[in-house]
């Protein structure tokens, strides 16, 4: 599944979400929801927002930033990263977090999943959920989506 696929997929069960790009670690975009001008600017605005998150993470000794919630009282800006690779989005005001997060993450798995492999690469393996509370939401998560299918 290319990018735009998977952002499609993504945004057609997340219904919370306004928003989505994901962005290398080089800072370049590789899909979005967004036009072209609008989306390089984002794709700026969340490298910039990384760095912080970055440098803030290193004064404090803590591990590697995975994921990020901006909160305003007009909606929020979701991060999660994993290999270097960052899936953002912009929601509706109070959004439910988990929710959101674990869609993401799911997002973000489809494209490494997926990805075409270079000769003499290891694929990554399929991930277990990164939390107990991903564990806990991926059964109402697939519950939702098949009475969504089915209204």
């Amino acid at each position: 599944m290319d990018a735009a696929q998977a952002i499609a997929d993504f945004t057609e069960i997340s219904s919370q979400v306004i928003d989505v790009a994901v962005v290398e670690a080089d800072g370049s975009l590789l899909a979005s929801t967004l036009d072209d001008a609008a989306a390089a600017r984002f794709a700026a605005v969340v490298t910039a927002l990384l760095d912080e998150a970055e440098a803030l993470r290193r004064l404090r000794g803590l591990p590697d930033v995975a994921q990020l919630e901006v909160a305003t009282l007009e909606g929020s800006v979701f991060m999660v990263r994993r290999a270097g690779r960052a899936i953002v989005a912009t929601t509706r005001p109070d959004p439910t977090v988990g929710l959101v997060f674990y869609d993401l993450k799911h997002c973000l798995r489809s494209l490494a999943e997926t990805a075409v492999e270079a000769p003499g690469t290891i694929s990554e393996p399929e991930a277990e959920p990164d939390t107990e509370a991903d564990a806990a939401l991926a059964p109402g998560r697939h519950a939702r989506r098949k009475a969504d299918a089915s209204a």
